[in-house]
């Protein structure tokens, strides 16, 4: 998976298209990201001896595919290419500007 947590990206597809935030928690092995501030779900939690029930109003993993990672360099939606570095790491770069990724 090419995008990671930490990562800015957009949402292109989907009721919050348009919506930008930053990645929360990166899911590779059901292919979805958490983004904040985006797909909002309610979730009903059941007492505990400790804790009282009640409603958590929080984030709901997103498709990978229906994100877009932002461009640094120009804050628009790119894909994710690499490029091995002087060293011999391999970096991500976004292939509108080629600008390197964090």
């Amino acid at each position: 998976m090419k995008i990671k947590k930490g990562d800015e990206v957009v949402i292109i597809a989907g009721k919050y298209k348009g919506a930008k935030g930053k990645v929360i928690k990166a899911l590779p092995d059901e292919s979805r990201v958490v983004v904040e501030g985006a797909n909002r779900h309610k979730w009903h939690v059941k007492p505990t001896r400790d804790k009282p029930g009640h409603i958590d109003d929080r984030e709901a993993p997103i498709h990978v595919s229906n994100v877009a990672l932002l461009d640094p360099k120009t804050k628009k939606p790119t894909r994710v290419g690499y490029k091995i570095a002087a060293d011999g790491k391999k970096i991500r770069v976004a292939k509108k500007s080629g600008e390197a990724l964090k």
